[in-house]
């Protein structure tokens, strides 16, 4: 029964992302742990191909309207990739398997993995909940090329740790340096987002066995739902499912910190 509902989790991770261009991975990892009881590290794993394959076909969609801009995205990427690749290749494999003693009680790495990505997901939910217009994101001060790369290799090693895509870090970096749209800003996103998931996943196939059955099932669930999210996109208004989801993400983010501290 679980296992179903984690396909159901797929469907709705690609119907959220197909809607709104991104926030829908930010599911991945919570359902692939929760739901289908992987362990931390797989999970992470196995959400960079889901994320980065998932946010490709919303990529080509996006590229169609013309809603991607290559050469921006091909710069941003470049340190987060870097990053990610180094975090997943060298980074997470050395990380102890028990960071911290607290007398009796003990900081476990899968853990400290959940806890971030709790953390990273109520940081989401702000971003999405938050009042903002664009134009007021484009007028704040822009940034020395030095210091949005630096910021973006930073984003990667936050996106190796956790796994998910990290939009909602990067599209405030391509609106407030790049000066595109928002529709721009989210569309490069996810090409920016597949290139970092894809190739900081093959520092994991390096690493580990890899369940390609379950990865290819799982993630062809993902995609569907991004069509069907495209498809229904023009029926619905993505400011309020935005802030729906916002408050959903929100609620699951104390939810994780609730079952790695307190149970």
């Amino acid at each position: 029964m679980l296992e179903l509902f984690g396909y159901i989790g797929a469907l709705f991770i690609g119907v959220v992302l197909g809607i709104t261009g991104g926030g829908g991975s930010i599911l991945t990892v919570p359902i692939l742990v929760y739901l289908l009881n992987y362990n931390p590290i797989i999970a992470t794993a196995y959400s960079l191909f889901i994320v980065g394959t998932t946010s490709g076909f919303g990529t080509i969609q996006n590229f169609k309207k013309g809603l991607v801009v290559p050469k921006t995205a091909l710069l941003f990427a470049i340190p987060s990739v870097i990053a990610v690749y180094i975090t997943r290749k060298f980074i997470v494999p050395r990380i102890p398997e028990t960071l911290l003693y607290f007398g009796s009680a003990q900081l476990s790495k899968e853990t400290f993995l959940m806890i971030l990505f709790a953390i990273m997901m109520f940081m989401a939910a702000f971003s999405m909940l938050k009042n903002k217009k664009e134009e007021n994101i484009i007028e704040i001060g822009s940034k020395s090329l030095t210091a949005v790369m630096i910021q973006l290799f930073f984003v990667g090693i936050v996106i190796g740790l956790i796994g998910a895509g990290g939009g909602f870090l990067i599209i405030p970096a391509l609106l407030k340096f790049a000066r595109l749209s928002m529709k721009k800003a989210i569309g490069t996103s996810l090409l920016i987002i597949t290139i970092n998931s894809l190739i900081g996943f093959t520092g994991d196939v390096q690493n580990m066995e890899i369940d390609w059955l379950f990865l290819i099932s799982f993630t062809t669930f993902s995609v569907i739902g991004i069509f069907i999210g495209l498809y229904i996109q023009h029926y619905i208004n993505e400011k309020h499912l935005k802030k729906i989801f916002g408050f959903f993400v929100l609620i699951m983010s104390f939810f994780i910190l609730y079952k790695e501290i307190l149970s």
